[in-house]
């Protein structure tokens, strides 16, 4: 059985959770998600407790089991608290600006960027290098994120681009320290 899906999600005061035709629904304070019940895996509200259990023993359902618990709980912790991520720009003259929905780079090309937000992630800037993104579905937040750094990489020698605040770059020695 599946350590993680073995374990129970507690739902917070304020969420409200709905089983219904094979599907997750999540209703709480950061918006509305949905999500369908894999096959082979039961989705049990019991009490202020979601639990997950599977309805065979098959390699499928043993491999959807902890998935649809890991599932369950972003979906429930995505609409009561949401999640963030911070992306972090270095290099001179690099900088953006939020524009409501869309988000203004200066990337160093010869062109600014204009990256539009999917509706359900807000960004925020800080002193110009410091952009935090905030939305209530975890995936789309790492993927917009993921895009967001692929405009412009950090490179290895100088630490110029866009990385994750938690992201550490291991630095080059250039050509002038190899003599």
């Amino acid at each position: 059985m599946s350590r993680l899906g073995k374990l129970p999600v507690d739902v917070p005061n304020g969420v409200k959770t709905v089983i219904q035709n094979g599907t997750f629904n999540v209703e709480g304070p950061k918006g509305k998600m949905s999500m369908p019940i894999p096959e082979g895996i039961d989705v049990v509200l019991e009490g202020s407790q979601v639990i997950t259990n599977r309805k065979g023993d098959s390699a499928q359902e043993r491999a959807y089991h902890g998935l649809a618990r890991s599932l369950v709980f972003n979906l429930v912790k995505g609409v009561s608290d949401g999640f963030s991520k911070t992306l972090i720009i270095t290099g001179v003259g690099y900088r953006a600006q939020a524009k409501g929905q869309t988000l203004g780079l200066t990337l160093g090309f010869s062109h600014p960027v204009d990256f539009p937000l999917p509706a359900t992630v807000t960004a925020k800037v800080e002193g110009n290098t410091t952009v935090i993104l905030e939305s209530p579905d975890k995936a789309l937040l790492g993927d917009v994120a993921a895009k967001i750094r692929s405009l412009r990489p950090p490179e290895p020698y100088q630490g110029k681009g866009i990385r994750y605040s938690d992201e550490v770059i291991k630095r080059k020695a250039g050509k002038a320290a190899a003599k």
